[in-house]
């Protein structure tokens, strides 16, 4: 769940304040999508006219590609082919940033299972269905955030939820709303915008993310617990490896 950038950044980089019991927090080897046959690994910018945008909205990552690492990761193929879609079209904008398709398989797994969590599945187009909303954020077993889009995103008039396969709040959204697909709507149910809309955030709160702490870093503004932080590290090493 997306609560932005906060204070606790500091304290989930360098842990806690002695003890060798505490939880420390991990971070992750970052995987490039393949581009072009040869298997060099980097990424792959669509092909342009030269004054487009350089990311075209049709889909480049390799079919093959997908169906491979799915199978071997488990991951459906529509959530996988938004994460490498992802990370491939910021590998062209912010190269210098080097985010990893893994870091953003390991954030959907832990928010919302790619897209499946309480039954649920990811339509060809991409959008969540049934919508995925989370609890409400009123204080309970979260910080409470009154609500902020006047339910237009949530459902919720009172309180925010998280909202889609990534679990932006609405306020953050706000802020960092994409459209990941190119179909000129910016929709947080839609893993394609969704994913795209994550990578940005990360790349724009810890920079060089093959950097261990600014990985730890991004992720903890993402939402800033040692415990998910372990997780979603977890879950992205595990795809790593098991990749290949």
């Amino acid at each position: 769940m997306v609560l932005g950038v906060s204070a606790i950044v500091l304290a989930l980089v360098f842990g806690g304040r002695g003890g060798v019991s505490e939880p420390q927090p991990t971070a992750v080897t970052q995987v490039s999508v393949p581009g072009e046959p040869d298997g060099s690994g980097e990424p792959r910018s669509a092909e342009t006219d030269g004054d487009e945008d350089p990311v075209a909205p049709e889909r480049r990552i390799d079919p093959a590609w997908v169906a491979r690492i799915a199978e071997r990761t488990g991951i459906g193929e529509r959530a996988l082919e938004a994460y490498g879609q992802a990370a491939s079209r910021i590998g062209v904008e912010q190269p210098e940033c080097g985010l990893g398709w893994n870091t953003l398989a390991g954030i959907g797994h832990v928010e919302s299972e790619h897209g499946t969590i309480f039954g649920g599945e990811l339509a060809e187009n991409g959008r969540a269905d049934p919508p995925i909303r989370g609890i409400a954020l009123d204080g309970t077993r979260t910080d409470a955030i009154p609500d902020t889009d006047g339910g237009e995103l949530d459902g919720d008039e009172v309180w925010d939820r998280a909202v889609g396969p990534m679990q932006f709040i609405p306020s953050t959204w706000e802020l960092w709303a994409s459209d990941g697909d190119g179909d000129g709507i910016a929709d947080p149910q839609d893993i394609d915008d969704a994913a795209y809309a994550a990578g940005r955030y990360l790349c724009s709160v810890g920079g060089d993310l093959r950097q261990p702490d600014n990985w730890i870093a991004a992720i903890a503004a993402y939402n800033n617990t040692i415990e998910y932080n372990n997780r979603v590290a977890d879950a992205a090493n595990h795809y790593a490896q098991l990749a290949g």
